[in-house]
């Protein structure tokens, strides 16, 4: 797997215990990798929307966390994919993590089963 040549970038929350296993996992099998906090760092709208035209918009809401069930019902009701968009962006901590960008492939969390065949 170290010998991997396309650009991959993890995304994420540095904190987040799913995370630490990504990246101990891609560590662990020299595979190199860009990170970027979007908690830190941002995510733009762009790129939320190429994510969501690829896997979907609900692959991409982690409606499980705490952040997701805290908002009112009334941003909870009639979720589309615009207004999901527009709740990532508020608050980054909506987007289901880990995002693996490989370049031709695009993950949404960590299976590390499907992290074996893609980075193959």
């Amino acid at each position: 797997m170290a010998g991997i040549s396309r650009p991959i970038t993890l995304y994420g929350i540095k904190a987040c215990e799913t995370m630490k296993k990504a990246r101990a996992w891609l560590d662990r099998r020299g595979v190199a990798y860009a990170f970027h906090d979007y908690k830190a760092k941002g995510i733009d709208r762009a790129t939320l929307a190429g994510w969501a035209a690829t896997v979907g918009w609900e692959t991409l809401l982690n409606r499980a966390g705490t952040t997701f069930r805290k908002l009112p019902d009334a941003d909870k009701i009639g979720l589309t994919e615009a207004k999901a968009i527009g709740l990532m962006l508020a608050q980054p901590s909506m987007i289901k993590r880990p995002v693996l960008d490989t370049g031709a492939t695009l993950l949404v969390g960590f299976k590390p089963e499907a992290y074996e065949t893609t980075l193959r």
